[in-house]
Parts: structure tokens; C-alpha cells; sequence
């Protein structure tokens, strides 16, 4: 896995503009589909946000540890929130929570203010592609 970044640009904080990755034989590709910040019972065990975005990334590990991948495998992140005030407040935290379950692993990332989610409490909903390379 290559990281894609002009040497001219600016480097992003958090996240990667672009990875190149080259299919091999015997590696796979995982898609998580969007997780959000409940257990694995289906309950919601907190409001704050980034109590929820703490939730929503174990949820996405223990998924991937399902495909046989690792938070080193993403290639790509994509967010909904639904407070991009809160979300922006919450920085620290939240960078805190993603170094516990992702590391310093900077996908190429996007995050994105939406109206609402499906789920009336979630204020956070996280996708995840990740590339397993072959053994």
C-alpha cells in the first residue's frame, strides 16, 4: 500500500488524500458497511458523540478481525455526522478513541455533515473499505 500525496501539497492531518494499493493474488478486499455507535445487542449506550464514535470504531475492528483484516488494512474511512459543530469540538477525543482502535493508520478519508441518520440516537455512522494483503 502506497500513500498518494503530491510532493507540492500540504500534508493532510489525520488522514491520507489518496492510497494505491495493487491487487495480488491470495488478497482480499473487506467492506464494512456503516457502523454506528451502538453495542453489538443493538443499543445505544451513550448520546455523547464521541462516546459513540469510541463505539462505532470497536464495532468496525471487530468486523474486519472478521474478514481477517486489521485497522492497518483500511484504505478508506468515509463519516456522516450529524453535528458537524459537535464533531469539530470533539477533536481530541475523538483522536483519542481512533489512535486506541486504528493506531496512527491514516486512510484516505472523507467526513461528511448529514441531515439525520436511520438510527433516531446515532449521531455518527462510519464505512470502511480495507485491502488484506496476500499472505
Amino acid at each position: 500500500m502506497k500513500i498518494l500525496q503530491p510532493p507540492d501539497w500540504m500534508a493532510p492531518r489525520g488522514y491520507s488524500n489518496g492510497v494505491l494499493t495493487e491487487m495480488t493474488v491470495g488478497s482480499k478486499l473487506v467492506f464494512v458497511g456503516g457502523q454506528v455507535g451502538w453495542n453489538g445487542q443493538q443499543q445505544f449506550e451513550s448520546d455523547d458523540l464521541a462516546d459513540q464514535v469510541r463505539q462505532t470504531l470497536s464495532n468496525i475492528v471487530a468486523i474486519l478481525a472478521e474478514g481477517g483484516a486489521k485497522p492497518e488494512h483500511i484504505v478508506r474511512m468515509t463519516w456522516y455526522v450529524t453535528d458537524k459543530e459537535a464533531y469539530v469540538a470533539a477533536y481530541p477525543a475523538i483522536g483519542k478513541h481512533y489512535r486506541e482502535f486504528i493506531g496512527r493508520h491514516f486512510p484516505a478519508m472523507t467526513a461528511v455533515e448529514v441531515a439525520d441518520l436511520v438510527e433516531d440516537r446515532a449521531k455518527v455512522e462510519i464505512e470502511v473499505t480495507a485491502v488484506v494483503p496476500a499472505a
